[in-house]
């Protein structure tokens, strides 16, 4: 800062030097235009461009100067500042490492290994292929300072179109933290990041993570697969003219691999070893000799390829999002830099899940063209507000793409009748309304609005509103919300954490119209029910460690109450008729007992088939979301019955098998149906339904069976990979540079 001071003390002298010469001038100026010189005598006016006078006067010359002199400081900083505030430290470690993804229980249950290969030592990489690579992308690497200063002086100059190859430490620095783009800010980062780079690495420590981190080709990252891919032997068994092959894909690995064209990969095989020549690396004899070897007949694929452990696509989908959104990190950073993620997931609920959701014949699919409905569905824990489990479309791990479209935290469809609960009738009985209070079940027209009940059903002219819930009747819901107003309605809609900012103000809204959610966000909702009017907010990770073992992130658990106890437990006593004797009962677990809602939404073109189906259930223990639908419904995509018939289901198939994993806790508020003397819907009974039982426990067996093989898997794909091994070894070896 001194020397900053000085600059500036320095330039402000030279502007009052500069002043002084300047009134002289302007003296002689003067003297000039009144055509007389210093001595008296009368000579002819000299005349100066005007221009010239005007970029005198205001010294814009230096004026420009200073400008281009702050804009390269300024922009020096701020490359001084990336390269300074990279974690160049870690890069050893995030490239040995695979990102890892713990459970609950903090234990693996998968990873994420993204643009990484087998990483091996140097000593484990032919002397060939260290050659060549040298010889062929930095004939000065053991040399140079990190940067060849001509080819970056000329990228500078060309905006980055051109200069030549960079280093072998600039190219580390392009792989691991920048993109490819050819621009001058991209050279740039490139140049104070190798320095970083050079200043806390070894030469043969760069190379061992450059050739770690170079990509091949056909998904192939790194020396050692690539070595298995093209000519099935480690990366220490590579013959010269294999290791030139190597080495010349670098340049462009889909043009020059030899699966892509032998042609082009012998051709640049060839110039790869004259440039050994050339380097001193080996003599012409031997690099006339490798040029005779053919590369088709070498060609053996041994690449096994990534390992399997992506186990729970939805659910890692979902965290990757949540990463990003919430905790600012980049795609390329969560899945290269080997951190360890600490989530909420518990393996039994999601192993459940997914074999249910691999059932095709659960789900209904379209008459028109035999398409399937799409579905999502979670499982939170309420005391915490953690994602307990998550899929967010059918066959999820059949069809395990890289984040695809998730329906349980991406989707936004109507909530139907499950908003009844949460901005109707708690509103209501927060107000003193008591859960037996005699509703208008008539009123169907308000001003330009109307409203009736599924099928037109009108049983009574009131109803209790414990059975206007349990039985999702629209018309009392709607006099309800039109009694305790609007305002109210939507107050306590932003409390449950819905966006109620777009909704149109009108009472269509009592029944979810212009509302728009999805399944996590609904459980988060129905979670203030659940544990006593709180709710916590929704979250699938608790922290995140770097490869090196340091907290990088934290969750910071945020909770709000939203009811009161007295009104949770009068709510919860109204959403257990649902599934006794409401609209529920079909998907009612069998010897389990919940509180919840479901929901439906009317078609426009026909009011007897739905867009959308919803069954929420919670006990004390997990609230349980699903949402089913057609990506887009039409006139040959929708959804035939109400919320009874196929979603229950589903709903049933999914809370038995969760259930059981659960600590079985009960709530203590009695059903507003016993309160008032009328007996629970025995829908088991019967003969028929003592068979369906039996068929239910048969598949619930089943699913249980597959869940357990599916959790098994994940770990013996992780025991097979000695991810805990790997860490452990990587531990010690950080520990030991603190003589640990």
């Amino acid at each position: 800062m001194k020397k900053v001071n000085e600059i500036f003390e320095k330039l402000i002298n030279h502007f009052k030097k500069d002043e002084s010469k300047r009134g002289n001038r302007d003296q002689e100026d003067n003297e000039q235009a009144s055509g007389l010189s210093r001595t008296g005598k009368k000579h002819k006016p000299v005349s100066q461009h005007p221009f010239r006078r005007f970029w005198r006067k205001y010294h814009l010359t230096k004026i420009f100067l200073i400008i281009g002199l702050t804009f390269s400081l300024i922009t020096g900083a701020y490359l001084f500042y990336v390269a300074k505030t990279t974690n160049v430290n870690d890069l050893k470690n995030a490239l040995k490492a695979k990102t890892l993804i713990y459970d609950k229980d903090n234990n693996e249950a998968g990873s994420l290994s993204g643009q990484k290969g087998t990483y091996v030592e140097l000593d484990a990489i032919s002397k060939d292929l260290q050659n060549a690579v040298i010889a062929t992308e930095d004939r000065t690497f053991y040399k140079n300072s990190g940067i060849n200063y001509g080819r970056f002086i000329m990228a500078i100059l060309t905006a980055g179109r051109s200069g030549g190859g960079s280093t072998i430490t600039q190219q580390l620095a392009k792989n691991a933290y920048l993109s490819q783009d050819q621009t001058i800010e991209r050279k740039a980062k490139e140049f104070f990041l190798a320095l970083e780079l050079t200043k806390k690495y070894s030469k043969d420590e760069i190379l061992t993570m450059y050739l770690n981190n170079s990509y091949f080709g056909n998904g192939v990252w790194g020396v050692e697969d690539a070595s298995k891919k093209y000519f099935g032997v480690s990366a220490n068994q590579l013959s010269l003219d294999q290791a030139a092959t190597l080495a010349g894909m670098l340049k462009g690995p889909e043009l020059y691999n030899p699966l892509a064209s032998v042609e082009n990969a012998t051709n640049r095989r060839n110039t790869v070893l004259q440039n050994m020549v050339a380097a001193g690396y080996i003599e012409q004899g031997a690099a006339d000799q490798a040029a005779t070897v053919g590369l088709g007949g070498q060609l053996i694929d041994a690449y096994a390829g990534k390992s399997e452990d992506y186990r729970y696509p939805s659910y890692f989908d979902a965290l990757i999002n949540e990463a990003i959104n919430d905790y600012g990190l980049s795609e390329e950073e969560i899945v290269n830099n080997g951190y360890k993620i600490y989530t909420e997931l518990d393996q039994n609920y999601q192993a459940s899940l997914q074999v249910i959701y691999d059932n095709d014949s659960l789900f209904p699919v379209s008459e028109a063209d035999g398409t399937s409905a799409e579905s999502a569905s979670v499982a939170l824990d309420p005391k915490t507000g953690g994602v307990r489990a998550l899929v967010g479309r059918i066959n999820s791990d059949e069809d395990s793409s890289f984040r695809t479209f998730n329906y349980a935290t991406q989707s936004a469809r109507s909530p139907g009748s499950t908003i009844k609960p949460l901005i109707a009738y708690s509103p209501a009985v927060a107000a003193g309304w008591s859960t037996d209070k005699e509703l208008d079940n008539t009123t169907t027209t308000y001003g330009g609005y109307t409203v009736n009940n599924y099928g037109n059903i009108q049983s009574a002219p009131q109803v209790p509103m414990y059975q206007a819930l349990a039985d999702s009747l629209n018309i009392p819901a709607v006099a309800t919300v039109n009694e305790i107003g609007l305002n109210k309605a939507f107050e306590y809609g932003q409390k449950f954490g819905l966006n109620m900012d777009k909704v149109d103000k009108s009472l269509g809204v009592s029944l979810g119209g212009g509302v728009t959610t999805n399944p996590l966000e609904m459980a988060q909702a129905y979670s203030t029910f659940a544990n006593g009017g709180v709710m916590n907010d929704a979250h699938l990770i608790t922290k995140i460690e770097n490869a090196s073992g340091q907290v990088v992130k934290t969750h910071k658990a945020t909770s709000s109450r939203v009811l009161s106890q007295s009104v949770t437990n009068k709510m919860n006593s109204m959403m257990l008729g649902t599934f006794t004797n409401g609209t529920g009962i079909y998907a009612a677990p069998y010897g389990y007992t919940m509180a919840g809602k479901t929901g439906t939404t009317e078609t426009d073109f026909n009011p007897d088939v739905s867009g959308d189906q919803w069954v929420i259930g919670y006990t004390p223990d997990v609230v349980i979301s699903q949402w089913l639908g057609f990506p887009k419904t039409d006139e040959n995509h929708y959804l035939t019955g109400t919320s009874a018939n196929e979603a229950s289901a589903i709903f049933r198939t999914v809370a038995n098998s969760i259930l059981p994993y659960t600590e079985g806790s009960t709530f203590s508020d009695k059903n507003s149906y016993a309160q008032n003397g009328i007996a629970p819907v025995d829908v088991y009974g019967t003969e028929e339904t003592k068979e369906e039982s039996q068929e239910n426990s048969d598949v619930l067996k089943d699913i249980q069976d597959k869940a357990k093989n599916l959790v098994d898997q994940a770990k013996d794909a992780i025991d097979q990979a000695d991810i805990p091994g790997k860490a452990k070894n990587l531990w010690d070896t950080v520990k030991s540079w603190f003589g640990g």
